[in-house]
């Protein structure tokens, strides 16, 4: 059993590192308060090859795994960059597996080159208003008419909607009372967003400014046959196969966003001086800073642990799901303390750290709730009774 990174995953870590470098805390206070889609972070990642990093060699992509993306989006967040770097690139770095995995030669060569290069952004259409995470509720239709299928409905939290060229899109095919069970009828595609039959509203949030988050409106938009990724109906099948990974990089995320406040509280804490000594010299500030460390790295070995599984094709749901609610958990345990720890300052922009509480109640919240987990772990692991 070896703890270690590799030789190659340090190396993936420092490469990334030095890039982030160039983006200092000044470019992501100024994207947080003006907002705006961070491009020039996002071509950077992009011109050195990153955004590829999970897809297969021959469709121009590194052809690594999971683990080492989940570095590199640990790296990224704990730069500076936060919440507001990592969900530039999230997408793209794990949201086409499913075509992939599922996508035939001919549209893996047709839509991967253009993801890995950074000449195109894709945003992923699963949520919609009143289903939340029940997806088999969806209510969002896809009527296939001759080559092409018809779509209309609304999705929301649509991420990066406003600078996105490609979509993909989760919709019903066989009408909910016309399948033997909830999870069959839906239908994935990926396809161009026409914005002529898409109408993207961003919706304002409390954090990650840079990153739109958005409501689409879709009316009577043609999607082509050959856009269709798998067989039609399989479509919820296909998602879940990307929802492990999406859990484990956001889970590292958080975890490096908590590192983050975390190296931020301390430096504060070592320089503050109150009633003639640094404040880092009580307990009181001492001792929750210690215990977000040991959370912050329990949580990473948890994630360390869940995307190896991945890479080794072991069925890794439990550890994914534990993966992300510890790092949810501790990421934000961390931020808050770091607020707590620069006392009023804590409050104010120019010390960052109220940037980065705001931005890890995304990760806390999405792309699934902790009470949820809680049950799925309850219910999966435990053999507890199913409880919604």
């Amino acid at each position: 059993m070896d703890f270690a990174l590799t030789a190659q995953q340090k190396s993936i870590r420092d490469a990334v590192g030095k890039i982030c470098t160039q983006f200092d805390d000044a470019y992501w206070l100024a994207k947080d308060r003006d907002g705006g889609f961070p491009h020039e972070f996002y071509d950077v990642i992009a011109k050195a090859g990153w955004l590829g990093i999970c897809i297969p060699e021959q469709f121009g992509g590194s052809g690594l795994g999971i683990t080492e993306a989940a570095i590199m989006m640990h790296t990224i967040s704990e730069s500076g960059a936060g919440m507001s770097g990592a969900s530039s690139v999230h997408m793209n770095v794990f949201g086409l597996n499913p075509v992939v995995v599922f996508g035939t030669d001919e549209q893996r060569k047709r839509v991967l080159p253009g993801i890995v290069e950074g000449r195109e952004k894709a945003c992923f259409a699963v949520t919609e208003p009143n289903t939340g995470l029940n997806t088999t509720q969806l209510k969002t239709r896809a009527v296939r008419q001759d080559d092409k299928y018809i779509v209309n409905g609304q999705k929301v939290w649509i991420s990066t909607a406003q600078v996105a060229h490609k979509i993909l899109l989760l919709a019903r095919t066989t009408a909910l009372e016309d399948v033997k069970t909830p999870t069959h009828g839906l239908s994935l595609f990926y396809t161009d967003l026409d914005r002529a039959r898409i109408t993207v509203h961003e919706i304002e949030k409390m954090g990650r400014k840079a990153v739109d988050s958005n409501e689409l409106f879709i009316s009577d938009f043609a999607i082509p046959v050959e856009d269709r990724i798998g067989e039609e109906g399989r479509g919820f099948e296909y998602i879940l196969h990307g929802m492990n990974p999406e859990r484990i990089l956001i889970a590292a995320e958080a975890i490096g966003l908590g590192k983050l406040a975390l190296s931020r509280a301390a430096a504060y804490a070592k320089q503050r001086i109150v009633f003639n000594r640094p404040i880092g010299q009580n307990q009181a500030i001492q001792h929750p800073l210690a215990k977000n460390w040991m959370e912050l790295e329990a949580a990473w070995l948890m994630t360390l642990s869940a995307a190896w599984q991945y890479d080794q094709g072991v069925s890794c749901g439990p550890a994914a799901n534990a993966a992300k609610y510890l790092a949810g958990e501790a990421g934000f345990d961390a931020c808050q303390q770091a607020v707590m720890t620069h006392g009023g300052f804590g409050y104010a922009k120019e010390y960052h750290v109220e940037r980065y509480l705001r931005e890890v109640m995304i990760p806390r919240i999405a792309p699934i709730s902790p009470q949820l987990i809680l049950s799925f772990i309850a219910e999966k692991v435990l053999g507890l009774p199913k409880s919604y």
